[in-house]
């Protein structure tokens, strides 16, 4: 276990993010909050107001940050693919040079489907319902935009078909890059249990460059 880490997380305030937070704090790390308007009342969470659209401002908050290793976990509605993975792509490049370890929560979409291999989540309607067709490809362009810093030290964690807010169990099922579903056909898992995962990763790093989670 790599105890007292100090964990930058980008889109603090999101559903994840904030997860992951409280999540790394409860272990002890201490943890800095990007996000256009961060809070915490947590003396062990530095808020660090940074705008991910701005690629200038980004690379500083990261050159200035001092982390061990950032989270990505940004997500816009209604998505916006060019934001997203040129986002991901500063924080990779600047994580590079800074010999910093990067953690993108993406998509689903990037996984393989279950009994088909040859077919990704994003090009499954079992899965992906039309609606949500542009999110699914936004989460692969993402991921191949990892993929193309095949020097970094990046991982990809991919949720299942269904991440909502619920319960911490601390509890999960680990893959990697085909998606997990249950006895029952369903591919999910809570938010709390998915940031359990995360904080797992950051301090016992796995060898695979894309895993995946579900609930237990």
């Amino acid at each position: 276990m790599n105890a007292g880490m100090r964990i930058a997380v980008l889109g603090a305030s999101g559903m994840v993010g904030s997860r992951v937070i409280e999540e790394a704090r409860a272990r002890g790390h201490e943890v800095l909050a990007l996000s256009r308007k961060p809070a915490s009342d947590d003396p062990g969470v530095t808020p660090v107001a940074v705008d991910a659209d701005d690629p200038d401002a980004l690379r500083a908050a990261l050159a200035a940050s001092a982390a061990d290793t950032v989270v990505v976990s940004l997500r816009t509605m209604p998505v916006d693919q060019e934001f997203l993975v040129g986002a991901t792509r500063t924080v990779l490049d600047s994580a590079a040079r800074l010999g910093i370890r990067v953690l993108v929560v993406g998509g689903a979409g990037a996984l393989r489907s279950p009994g088909h291999e040859d077919l990704l989540v994003a090009d499954d309607l079992a899965y992906v319902p039309a609606a949500v067709t542009a999110v699914a490809a936004a989460g692969v362009a993402q991921l191949r935009a990892c993929q193309e810093h095949p020097g970094g030290d990046w991982v990809y964690l991919s949720p299942p078909a269904l991440l909502e807010p619920g319960t911490r169990t601390g509890r999960y099922r680990r893959g990697t890059d085909t998606l997990l579903t249950g006895a029952d056909g369903r591919s999910w898992i809570s938010a709390e249990d998915l940031a359990v995962a995360v904080v797992d990763e950051l301090e016992s790093p796995g060898p695979q460059r894309h895993i995946t989670v579900a609930a237990a």
